[in-house]
Order: C-alpha cells, then structure tokens, then sequence
C-alpha cells in the first residue's frame, strides 16, 4: 500500500468498529473514534468503554477544579491503553481551545486541562467524550489489522459517539454500515 499526502489522515473521523474475536481483548467490542491515521501512524478515543470506579468529580477534584452540581453525571471513559493516566476530550466542534484539534467540521479533541475547567463550570462542549488514555497505532499497524479483518469501518455519526448508551454503541455502529450484530462471525476467512 503505497502512502501519499492525498492519502495521509484518509481514514481520521472514522469510526473503527472491532469484529468479533478481535485478538486484543482490551478491543473486544469496541468502538474507537479515529482521531488521526497517516503514514505516521494512528490515533483514536474508544467511546464505549467506561472506566470502573473512577469518578469525573474525583479527577477534577484532584486538579484542584471546582464543579459544578452536575459534573456527577459525566462519565469516565477508558480511551485506550496509551498513556491511560492523560485525559482525552473527544468533543463537538463547538468547543475550541488553541490547543484543540480539529478533527472536521464535527469532532475536535482536546487534551488540556482547559477543557476540563471548562466542563467543571459548564462552559465545554455541548457533547463530549471524557476519556482516559488512547488507542495508537505504529505506521501501518492499524491498515494491517483491517486488512486481516480486525476492525469494520463505519462513518462518523455523532449520535453514536456521543448520545447511544455506552452498552450499545457496537451494534448501533454496526446498524449504521448494515451489519446485523447477531450475523457476525468471531472467524474470518478472505475469499
């Protein structure tokens, strides 16, 4: 497969949906927001993953941010195994800091401590993703993997990032590229 600059980030803003029987049991079912894919390699947020006991409130707390009453309700995901102590905000592209990263005309990410302040006194994004941690991919690690049937890709759709419950977000991102969740396989097989 050949790299060129019309080709580099082709795949960012997709979403990669993992097939049954994905190896890496961290990936099993998971549904990962294509941040950044160049000959560089790639980066993405999972979005349905939530991380066990771990509290938005007790990590701004430990930020020394105040929050608002409502910041309870914001969940902790787990983004990926890279880096899994950094806080990842995969965002609307309402919310845009200097160091924000736009994504397209929908998704931005953001990686600072702003956004997070921001969030605590409800100034943020409107949607958002709060994550620990990343998904990466060393240079074409990632196409190898779709190539040996590891991921589906699906386009992106802000209402299975940020508004399906976390528990059904695999299947909705499955309905979206008609597949049928209960048809798959975890074998693989090219014809």
């Amino acid at each position: 497969m050949q790299n060129d600059d019309a080709n580099d980030n082709h795949l960012a803003g997709m979403l990669l949906v993992a097939m049954p029987g994905m190896p890496d049991p961290r990936f099993d079912r998971s549904v990962v927001f294509l941040c950044a894919h160049s000959s560089e390699g790639a980066m993405g947020i999972i979005v349905n993953q939530i991380a066990p006991n771990v509290a938005f409130e007790s990590i701004i707390e430990q930020l020394g941010i105040e929050a608002r009453a409502d910041a309870a309700a914001i969940k902790v995901h787990v983004g990926g195994p890279v880096e899994s102590s950094r806080g990842f905000v995969l965002h609307s592209a309402d919310y845009v800091h200097e160091n924000t990263l736009m994504i397209d005309e929908s998704f931005a990410l953001t990686a600072t401590v702003d956004v997070l302040r921001a969030i605590a006194g409800g100034e943020g994004p409107k949607q958002k993703v709060f994550a620990l941690g990343y998904a990466g991919w060393a240079p074409g690690q990632l196409d190898a993997e779709i190539q040996k049937n590891g991921w589906l890709i699906a386009p992106p759709d802000a209402s299975v990032v940020f508004e399906v419950d976390d528990a059904d977000k695999w299947a909705a991102a499955l309905r979206k590229i008609g597949v049928d969740p209960s048809l798959l396989s975890s074998t693989a097989g090219h014809a």
